[in-house]
């Protein structure tokens, strides 16, 4: 990507683990910021340090995209995502989003919490919504970073088949809802909705 690259009002970039979402959400956060000395570009992270490995993870991943791109400022917010989007976006702030997994983790299995099968999926169905509204209304780009884990075998267990099951539906409502769709394998794009 270049300082000429073209970008959509929404892109929703997923794939696998290690598959360059993270790095193209950066890529394109970087050449917006060299598109104009008042475009600005703001993280909304919503991982949650749960254990050490965890806490160790987010620290490489905090110093990886300062050297990367070292204009982008962060916002931490595992729940409230939507009020985030909506509270941060504007017509020259580009807003990665990264990452909608964790994000529905948080919504599904909140640490500490244990709730009944039904709250949960209330809570997820409105968070959704909200979401989709949000993706919809930001007057700025946005780009969310998201996993698809629904490519291999069904799960063994019933919280892990809700879980797949419950990220397959808010893939495809984010999908929806944004302009672009970039699927990442192996570093490389494909474009599975819009211009690429």
């Amino acid at each position: 990507m270049s300082n000429s690259a073209t970008f959509s009002r929404s892109e929703f970039i997923l794939g696998g683990q290690r598959s360059g979402k993270s790095h193209r959400a950066e890529m394109l956060a970087r050449d917006w910021l060299l598109q104009s000395p008042d475009n600005q570009a703001v993280l909304i992270a919503t991982a949650q340090p749960w254990d050490d490995e965890m806490r160790e993870r987010i620290t490489r991943h905090q110093q990886d995209r300062s050297e990367r791109v070292p204009g982008m400022r962060t916002v931490e917010e595992p729940l409230q995502l939507a009020q985030t989007i909506t509270q941060h976006s504007t017509a020259q702030t580009l807003l990665v989003v990264d990452c909608l997994t964790l994000w529905l983790t948080n919504l599904l299995m909140p640490a500490g919490n244990r709730q009944t099968n039904q709250a949960p999926a209330l809570t997820t169905y409105a968070q959704t919504a909200m979401l989709v509204i949000a993706i919809r209304a930001a007057p700025g780009p946005l780009m969310l970073v998201g996993n698809e884990i629904g490519l291999g075998v069904i799960p063994m267990g019933r919280e892990t088949r809700d879980f797949v099951d419950a990220l397959g539906r808010l893939n495809q409502e984010v999908a929806q809802a944004c302009e672009r769709v970039t699927f990442m394998a192996a570093g490389l794009p494909l474009t599975l909705k819009g211009q690429p």
